[in-house]
């Protein structure tokens, strides 16, 4: 189901020329989806759980490819290893806030 979301927001983008990321759009559709309750909670939460659970391990390659590019080394490092660490305590936040109006 996230995956045909993803696909459904590339799709659009691609076929409307909006200037917004595929995935983004997607995001946008899968909420409205869940807002309006055209789709369950239920029927997304599982793999979504398992996504956040990894959410660390999608940043690493993005950080290393800007550490390598840039070449800025100790500090650009730094900033990553902390920018990381707040977007995944975010996401734990979060992932609690909605576990919790679920129950």
């Amino acid at each position: 189901m996230l995956l045909g979301f993803d696909a459904l927001g590339e799709s659009l983008v691609q076929w409307l020329h909006m200037p917004i990321p595929g995935p983004v759009l997607g995001m946008l559709l899968l909420w409205a989806a869940l807002s309006l309750n055209i789709i369950r909670v239920e029927w997304v939460q599982q793999t979504s759980e398992k996504m956040l659970s990894i959410l660390g391990l999608l940043f690493v390659p993005t950080g290393a490819g800007i550490v390598l590019y840039l070449q800025s080394g100790q500090i650009l490092l730094m900033l990553l290893v902390v920018v990381t660490l707040v977007l995944l305590l975010a996401s734990w936040v979060m992932a609690q806030t909605v576990g919790k109006s679920h129950e």
